[in-house]
C-alpha cells in the first residue's frame, strides 16, 4: 500500500491551495483519513480528520479556513486550503488507517509529505 500525496507549493497569504493523497495497492477497506503538517523546528499536528461515513474533524487553527474530503471510489483523500498564512507553512502528511485483506486488522500507513510555503 501506498499514499502518494501532491498539491503543494508556493503561494501568497491569503491564497489557496487543494492538496491530494492518492492509495494504491492491496486495499480491502480504508477507515479514517487525515492531514497532518510539521513545521520547521516544531512537533508534527494533526489538521484534519474524515472518517469512511463523512465525519470531520478540524484543528482549531484551520477551522473555517480548511476543509477534508475523501473520494472513496477513487481512495483519494483532500485538503482545500483558503486564506492562507504564513502559519500554515509545513510540510502536509496523509494518513490512512487500511485493511488489506478480509481480516479485520487495521494498518496506519503515511504519505510522502508535500511542502506548502506561505510567503509574499
Amino acid at each position: 500500500v501506498q499514499l502518494q500525496a501532491s498539491g503543494g507549493g508556493l503561494v501568497q497569504p491569503g491564497g489557496s491551495l487543494r492538496l491530494s493523497c492518492a492509495a494504491s495497492g492491496v486495499i480491502f477497506s480504508i477507515n479514517v483519513m487525515a492531514w497532518h503538517r510539521q513545521a520547521p523546528g516544531k512537533q508534527r499536528e494533526l489538521v484534519a480528520t474524515i472518517t469512511s461515513g463523512g465525519s470531520r474533524n478540524y484543528a482549531d487553527s484551520v477551522k473555517g479556513r480548511y476543509t477534508i474530503s475523501r473520494d472513496n471510489a477513487e481512495r483519494t483523500l483532500y485538503l482545500q486550503m483558503n486564506s492562507l498564512k504564513p502559519d500554515d507553512t509545513a510540510v502536509y502528511y496523509c494518513y490512512a488507517q487500511i485493511r488489506n485483506s478480509s481480516a479485520p486488522r487495521w494498518f496506519a500507513y503515511w504519505g510522502q509529505g508535500t511542502q506548502v510555503t506561505v510567503s509574499s
